[in-house]
This record gives structure tokens, sequence and C-alpha cells, in this order.
């Protein structure tokens, strides 16, 4: 098993990784939970696939669990569900000491871990994340949302886990498109943070988009490293934490104005992306080389990455109701050489709209 720490002082945790994990679930939590009462969150997709070895391991270990599904999807991350994940957790008489855990993918642990953060205060809760996506980004660094019809993750809080468990099997079962979203958050790390991690994902694009066992494990391991690293620096994103946000503010858009069912998470930031790539050739921070480099990577493992046909007045103006906006301006996550970034937010209107138009065709 590898592991890593997340250190946040008395809010530090380790995320586990291996084969198998789910099975050991109950100890794991008995480690660092007295409370007998956890109430497990997931979706009816993930419940069926995972959802027995889990539960038995938990109630083997002692545990009292009540089980709250929610719909499968990014459009049912929303204040309604939310509620009603509360409402069950008075039913099931969960207490300070209780537990939330989130068994799923991100839409599970953001709208888990939201409800953790506002019940009774906060309670404790640990994240089991089941897709790329997940356990590569979103399980951890303790943001906890849902979204807004004006926009995606306005309603939140920062709750760090007390654990996050990533079973690798569970990467078996996942479908094509959301081992590619995943892959879309990968890639940021090595594109503005680490230019020894984007060297090795060029050098293993085969093995990668092929779901090579040792190259899936290695991805997981360097992508958490980075990531805690950035959030013990940067818990609440006040600085560096930032960078994380490399296409994001452009994939928020685009997730928004098609109603959060038509793309997933981790391709609308790739989408995003490449139109950041484009902004940063416009702004001269990167070479053309490096753009056709981070581009075929794209395309070496089967991620889609030409922006949705929409106007791109419509997405600049979907651009300024994200939570990166500072007194009105833009605050965007651009390459500058791969392995770096910079934070602008000084680009013109009419650069952003060239780079989304420039991100909507085929080729450079």
């Amino acid at each position: 098993m590898q592991e890593l720490q997340v250190n946040l002082n008395e809010r530090s945790y380790a995320i586990k990784i291996a084969s198998g994990l789910l099975n050991n679930a109950g100890a794991l939590l008995r480690g660092i939970s007295g409370n007998d009462k956890i109430m497990l969150v997931s979706n009816p997709t993930v419940y069926t696939l995972y959802g027995s070895r889990t539960l038995d391991s938990l109630k083997s270990a002692g545990f009292i669990v009540h089980v709250a599904l929610m719909p499968d999807g990014e459009a049912y991350k929303n204040m309604a569900e939310t509620i009603k994940i509360l409402d069950q957790g008075l039913a099931c008489g969960l207490e300070r000491g209780s537990m939330v855990a989130a068994l799923g993918g991100g839409v599970v642990g953001d709208l888990a871990g939201f409800a953790a953060a506002i019940y009774q205060r906060g309670i404790d809760f640990v994240q089991f994340p089941t897709t790329l996506l997940a356990q590569v980004d979103s399980s951890v660094g303790g943001k906890a949302a849902v979204n807004h019809p004006r926009g995606k993750n306005l309603i939140g809080a920062f709750h760090q886990p007390r654990l996050v468990v990533i079973d690798t099997d569970t990467l078996n079962t996942l479908e094509e498109r959301d081992y590619h979203s995943g892959l879309g958050e990968v890639f940021k790390y090595g594109i503005v943070n680490d230019k020894a991690f984007f060297v090795y994902l060029e050098e293993h694009g085969e093995q990668i988009a092929g779901r090579d066992k040792e190259c899936l494990s290695h991805i997981i391991y360097q992508s958490c490293r980075i990531k805690s690293a950035v959030v013990a620096a940067d818990e609440k994103e006040e600085g560096g934490r930032a960078v994380l946000n490399l296409g994001h503010t452009f994939g928020h858009a685009i997730e928004q104005l098609t109603g959060y069912g038509s793309y997933r998470h981790g391709e609308a930031v790739a989408m995003g992306t490449m139109a950041a790539v484009y902004l940063a050739l416009d702004e001269g921070l990167l070479l053309k080389d490096e753009a056709r480099r981070i581009k075929e990577l794209y395309r070496k493992t089967g991620i889609p990455i030409v922006f949705p046909q929409l106007d791109p007045a419509a997405v600049y103006q979907a651009m300024l109701k994200d939570k990166k906006v500072v007194n009105g301006r833009l605050r965007l996550i651009l390459p500058a050489g791969i392995g770096a970034f910079t934070i602008r937010d000084d680009c013109r209107r009419e650069k952003i709209l060239k780079a989304i138009v420039e991100a909507q065709k085929e080729e450079f």
C-alpha cells in the first residue's frame, strides 16, 4: 500500500492507495473513529458495484451504517439533494461524533462532504473515491460544494476529510468517458506543476490509454503527491492553490451553459485547458512547440479537447460568474512553459474570446 500525508496541523490526514482497500474499509475507519454511527452516501450505480463489500466491512468492524443514495450525475449536485441527505442524517440519528462516508465519484464526494460540513456545524467525513477524477483530485483538499443554477460549486465550504481511501480496483469498471475525464485532471499537474511528471505522461501515453495498472498506480500517487503539497501550502486557495484551477474557469462555463449534463467535468477541464493554452500562446507565455506537445498528449490518450461550439461571448459572461473572479476581473491560470504557471487578471476580453474561437477549431 502506498500512503501520503496531507499536512494541515490538526486537520492532517492520510491518503491510502492500494488494490482491494474497500474490503478493509471497516478496519481503516475504526482507526480514526470511536463513534459507531456512519452514514454511507453513494449512488445506485456505484453502490450496486461496491456497496456490499464496503457495507460488510464496516459492519464487521462494529459500525452501525445507514445507506443514503443520491441520483447519479452532476445535475443532482444541488441544494435539493443536500437537504435530502441531511434529512436522512437526522432520521438515522447522526450525532456530532458520527461520520459521513462518501462512496463514489466527485459528485458524491462533493455533496457528501458539503452535507458533513454543515450538519450540526460540521461532522467528520471520509472519502472512498471510485473514479479516476475523484482519486486524483476532488477527494483530496477539502473542497466540498454543490452547484447553483448560475454557476458551478458556488455553495460550499472547506471541510477536510479525516481519511482518503483509494481502492484502485474500482477503476476496472470505469466507463471510458469517465476514465478520460479523470485524465483531464491528471494532465494539469504535469502541464503547470511538474515538468518531470509531464515527460512521464508523454512517454507513457499509450500505456495510460490502455489502463496499464503500473502506470495508473504511478499517476494516481504522483497526482495526489502534487495536490497534497499544494493544499498543505495553501489550504483555502488564498494564493498558490489557484494553480489547480488550470482550465477550470473555461470548463465551468462549458458545464453551466450545457446544463451540467453534456460533458463530464474532466472533459470540460481538458477543453478549457486548451483554451488556456491558446491564450498563453497569444500572451507570449508558451512556445508553439510546447503547445503542440500538450495537445499531442491529449490526442495520444484519446481525450476530446475541441471546445464546444458555444457563443464565445456567452462563455465569457459565464466565466465572469466563476468563484475565481476578483473585483470583477477574471483571474486565470495560464501555463508559462511546461511545468510552470502564472496567474493573470489582466487578459483582455478580446484575447479571451479569440482563445475560445481558436480552441473550437480542430488544429492550431
